[in-house]
């Protein structure tokens, strides 16, 4: 697994030399900035409402009162530490039902993305059909809304762990990797799709090859890390990685 995470991780530089050589780059620019202004915008109005729940929640449970008779520093240190916990997970929790949606309305632009960058590598067209095409977004959408209700089901087991002090440290770090792998997920499935994998058989093939998932969904938040540019590029780069990953792995 963690030589397909390499593979993963060295196609989003392979993708930017792709993309430039190739002057794919209204194919990058228009999809990201929409991306970037429902992102910016998303967790403006997240991080507000998730620190007022956090807040009430605690106000009700009355945690902050109790710690104040007891009086331990200890108990006061894990007590924050498992609020950051929790406030993490809030976010990826927030980034996944994100993610999903921004998957689902731009199935069809990264389906075509993804087939301009195969038809480039085998030197052919591939014909437009309206017909494939809405096939592709009712695929994109179905496994979209199963990998989101798995997803919501890892998620809750994560946030629960998070409240085991301690051991809910890792609460976090798992969280990451789920999210990397159901993002990845998603545009791996466009290679998958064009080689006429049925949902079953794609999803047997992601499975045995979940790094490549992972380690291009990884890339994907990493490149949150840079501001604009960085969530401008992230959505288009990830789709062109994925299949220059997958075309490397059948070449291997």
């Amino acid at each position: 697994m963690l030589k397909e995470i390499i593979i993963a991780i060295e196609s989003y530089f392979k993708a930017h030399q792709f993309i430039r050589e190739h002057k794919l780059w209204r194919w990058i620019i228009i999809p990201g900035i929409l991306y970037m202004i429902l992102f910016m915008t998303g967790m403006y109005f997240f991080l507000g409402s998730s620190n007022t729940a956090v807040n009430y929640f605690s106000n009700v449970i009355g945690i902050d009162h109790w710690l104040q008779e007891q009086k331990n520093p200890l108990l006061n240190f894990l007590f924050v530490m498992g609020n950051i916990m929790v406030r993490l997970l809030l976010v990826f929790f927030y980034f996944s039902l994100f993610k999903f949606m921004f998957l689902i309305v731009g199935s069809p632009l990264f389906a075509y993305l993804s087939e301009k960058t195969e038809s480039i590598l085998e030197n052919r067209d591939y014909p437009f059909s309206f017909k494939q095409l809405l096939k592709d977004i009712l695929r994109g959408i179905r496994l979209a809304v199963r990998n989101m209700l798995w997803q919501t089901v890892y998620t809750i087991s994560i946030l629960i762990l998070s409240f085991v002090p301690i051991v809910g440290w890792v609460s976090p770090m798992l969280s990451l990797f789920s999210e990397c792998y159901y993002y990845g997920f998603s545009m791996v499935d466009y290679s998958c799709e064009r080689r006429k994998l049925s949902p079953a058989d794609s999803i047997k093939f992601i499975t045995d090859h979940k790094g490549l998932a992972i380690g291009n969904g990884l890339l994907f938040y990493a490149m949150h890390a840079i501001p604009v540019i960085g969530w401008i590029l992230a959505p288009s780069y990830a789709v062109v990685a994925a299949t220059l990953s997958v075309r490397q792995l059948e070449n291997k």
